[in-house]
């Protein structure tokens, strides 16, 4: 606990927190979390990641970091199940983009953050896609503990997350290059200057990301679902889950685990190419890496970079690719891709919902009708999508979906290859005239 490690000294492979539970006893139940529904006024309680803190038992209650990270809501969302192809009721959207900073990392970062406290810290950094870095530096800023320092490559990431890191303060460096290059950066001036590294390698990120499958589970009243269906971009969130159930199983607090769906953008799609196109699997830890290898040497040589509409998600070296194929495993997973158009489609039906969601979110649901039309997935299923964040996020491919600008449509969209809105909800123009103002109110409403 007193060290700074990611990865082994010898192999190179991502580490994991593993606890003796004989030392650190878990609940009888997972029931037993619910008495802790009534003390919302103490802290940890109220956190939606430190009330499950028996299950992530690494740190004592006086070191935890908490800002009320993990109020989020499970909804049932039937508009959005026609959409998809699921029975009434069978459709459930986590959505994470109620966290502070506007997107699932806070539960993550809540957990690093209380291991950096722990070992005394002064500066943390990240490579980022754009909502690492305004949890990050939301984090450093309310509780002080560390300064921000936030990598990320030209262009690559959206204003409304970019906002966020520079509104809180972090120093924010950008680089020539995209979120694989970040990454690589920040890993080697993490290592020469001592900073303290946050991104989901670090595997107390990982711990404070479980907790999102305990709310699921919690607001399910504790019944497991059929499937989890997670957008797929560095992977930590499905290695995190698989991790979770792999432990709750262990523990004997659920007698199964559900099925895992990781959805890649068509544009970021290194995972499916491994898993569906090459038969990578986990193979009891013995994956093949000459796979791995062989296809990252053919980015390298093509000069082939993510691109994709769900900036989020668009990511080509994905750091947890291994712990991925574990959760794979332990969930008798399955990949799939699907395009910017599906993307923003599923994204508009879920703001027709009540549930406004950055477009890398609606890839869980543009995955979830791609599987219920494969027959994957049967319309009677429990079917929870995961939606890490929030619609603001990146407001302006929603604008551009919706807009009646051609122009602004092609600027932001047409090069990713959308080509159409099928779902936009125009703005009606109208002269400014009662008449006609009424009129076009009762005409469209």
């Amino acid at each position: 606990m007193d060290e700074v490690l990611t990865a082994c000294s010898q192999c190179g492979g991502l580490l994991d927190v593993a606890y003796d539970w004989d030392r650190t006893p878990p609940p009888a139940s997972l029931r037993e979390f619910e008495q802790k529904w009534t003390r919302r006024w103490d802290p940890l309680c109220l956190s939606g990641v430190w009330r499950f803190r028996e299950l992530l038992p690494f740190a004592r209650p006086e070191q935890i970091v908490t800002i009320g990270e993990g109020q989020t809501l499970l909804q049932v969302a039937d508009q959005v199940a026609r959409f998809v192809g699921l029975d009434q009721g069978r459709l459930h959207l986590q959505y994470e983009g109620l966290n502070p900073s506007g997107s699932f990392k806070d539960n993550g970062m809540s957990a690093a953050f209380t291991h950096a406290r722990g070992i005394g810290a002064k500066r943390a950094a990240c490579a980022s896609t754009g909502n690492t870095s305004a949890s990050l530096a939301l984090y450093c800023s309310v509780t002080q503990l560390a300064k921000a320092i936030v990598f990320i490559g030209s262009g690559k990431i959206s204003f409304g997350k970019l906002s966020q890191a520079l509104d809180y303060g972090a120093l924010t460096v950008q680089i020539a290059g995209d979120f694989d290059d970040a990454m690589l950066r920040v890993q080697q001036v993490a290592r020469e200057l001592g900073i303290y590294l946050v991104n989901s390698v670090n595997p107390f990120r990982l711990e404070g990301q479980k907790t999102i499958m305990y709310r699921v589970l919690e607001a399910l009243r504790w019944e497991v679902p059929d499937w989890i269906v997670v957008p797929g971009g560095n992977l930590g969130n499905s290695s995190a889950f698989g991790k979770a159930f792999a432990e709750l199983r262990e523990l004997g607090l659920i007698d199964r685990v559900p099925r895992l769906a990781v959805i890649n953008a068509a544009g970021a799609n290194t995972l499916f190419e491994l898993f569906e196109r090459r038969g990578l699997r986990w193979n009891k830890g013995q994956f093949a890496e000459p796979v791995i290898d062989d296809y990252y040497n053919q980015l390298t040589a093509t000069e082939r970079r993510a691109a994709t509409i769900a900036s989020a998600i668009e990511i080509n070296r994905p750091v947890n690719l291994t712990k991925c194929l574990r959760a794979l495993d332990i969930c008798d997973g399955v990949v799939r891709e699907v395009s910017d158009q599906e993307i923003l489609d599923a994204k508009a039906q879920v703001g027709a919902g009540g549930l406004g969601c950055e477009p890398a979110s609606a890839a869980s649901v543009a995955g979830a009708k791609l599987l219920r039309s494969q027959g994957v997935i049967a319309p009677d299923e429990r079917v929870v999508c995961i939606l890490t964040g929030h619609q603001l996020k990146d407001p302006d491919a929603t604008v551009a979906y919706h807009t009646t600008d051609q122009a602004k449509f092609n600027e932001v969209l047409g090069k990713r290859g959308v080509k159409r809105a099928a779902y936009a909800n125009r703005a009606v123009p109208v002269s400014n005239d009662l008449d006609e103002i009424v009129k076009a109110i009762r005409l469209y409403s």
